[in-house]
């Protein structure tokens, strides 16, 4: 099935500066990188916790922590997925106790991938604070879940979806708004 693109939302370079934008707020509000460290949900929110790392310290001088989180056995809907699920490694290579650490993922939509992230989180330890940073937030909440920093809010109707397309994956950089074809 073909996806319809409506629009485009990030270009490569519009996403390289919303990922400079992101990486200043997170230094901002945190004043500054210590005790931080950078959690990305597996995929794309995975990469895009690289770049925002590689970014920080290009502006502090300074390498942040940096763990990959894999959400499948924490996700609500797990026993009924009709395909089995692809496990991946979670790699958070420090102690998160006491930790301020951004969670980061590429879209916030019903809030449940952010609750299985957060659960599966508190597994690995005791943050002092847990903060959520997203490209794009679709609106939507099924969950009382908000994230802290925003690339971009988009309200989207149904049939719609937001295809964020990073170049370690994907082969091109971008973000789009698509539309699903309807079924004859």
């Amino acid at each position: 099935m073909e996806l319809k693109i409506k629009s485009k939302l990030f270009d490569e370079i519009g996403l390289t500066r919303t990922i400079t934008r992101l990486s200043h707020e997170i230094i901002e509000k945190n004043k500054g990188i210590d005790n931080l460290a950078v959690i990305g949900i597996r995929t794309r929110g995975a990469i895009i916790a690289q770049r925002i790392c590689r970014e920080i310290k290009s502006i502090e001088g300074r390498d942040l922590p940096l763990g990959i989180l894999d959400i499948t056995m924490y996700r609500d809907d797990f026993r009924n997925m009709l395909e089995q699920p692809k496990l991946q490694k979670t790699e958070i290579p420090f102690n998160i106790d006491d930790k301020n650490i951004v969670l980061i993922d590429d879209v916030i939509y019903t809030g449940r991938t952010t609750r299985a992230a957060l659960e599966a989180i508190m597994a690995f330890g005791r943050p002092k604070c847990i903060r959520m940073a997203v490209l794009v937030d679709r609106g939507g909440r099924e969950l009382p879940i908000q994230p802290d920093y925003v690339g971009r809010r988009i309200s989207i109707s149904p049939g719609e979806e937001i295809s964020v397309q990073m170049n370690e994956v994907d082969d091109i950089d971008g973000v789009l708004l698509v539309e699903r074809p309807t079924s004859p």
